[in-house]
């Protein structure tokens, strides 16, 4: 039978119903790293790392698209320099990454923001670089309908840079569809005009 006093612990000890189960785990996460979760400076810092899990996995990047009819089919469409965060998915650690995607249209044009916004939503999640740019290849593919899809990602992983052999460095990754994984030419028109 429960004591008043035993039914008062346990009642401290439950988290409020309406809680976001991620600030006991932070809370728990403090107390194993040494710290104290009720001192100054700490009190709130449960509540903000719950609410940033969940404004970084729930992210939704609207509308990714919108196409407009393509005045020609030859042409090599590029669009670099997207930056993008995501998390390790071994450590749990961010990485960042700048993104390239090209592509060869076939009657329709994506809009150019929805590059960024269809990488943004494979980036916020757990993730790892090679699945990253194969992710938003076949994205690419299946809203433009262009079986010509190259991406290109350059990502710095502080799962290295700061645990491990705590050293920077960057790290390649590649997905090319069509004739990008078949026609040398045209991939080394991509890497030149991407380095320039």
């Amino acid at each position: 039978m429960t004591t008043h006093a035993g039914h008062d612990l346990l009642h401290d000890l439950t988290p409020p119903a309406d809680e976001d189960p991620l600030v006991d785990v932070a809370r728990q996460l403090l107390k194993e790293i040494g710290e104290d979760p009720d001192r100054e400076g700490l009190r709130d810092t449960p509540q903000r790392f719950a609410r940033w899990w969940r404004e970084f996995t729930d992210y939704h990047p609207g509308t990714t698209d919108t196409l407009f009819e393509a005045t020609t089919t030859s042409q090599l469409v590029i669009v670099s320099d997207i930056a993008v965060w995501s998390l390790c998915e071994h450590h749990l650690l961010p990485f960042s990454a700048t993104i390239t995607i090209a592509y060869r249209p076939t009657g329709h044009l994506l809009g150019l923001s929805k590059f960024a916004r269809v990488a943004h939503n494979h980036a916020h999640r757990l993730q790892v670089q090679e699945r990253l740019v194969a992710d938003i290849a076949t994205d690419i593919t299946t809203i433009t309908g262009a079986p010509d899809v190259a991406v290109i990602a350059r990502g710095e992983h502080l799962c290295m840079t700061m645990r491990g052999i705590k050293t920077s460095a960057l790290m390649t990754s590649t997905a090319y569809h069509g004739a990008f994984s078949t026609d040398p030419a045209l991939r080394a028109e991509l890497l030149s005009l991407t380095r320039s």
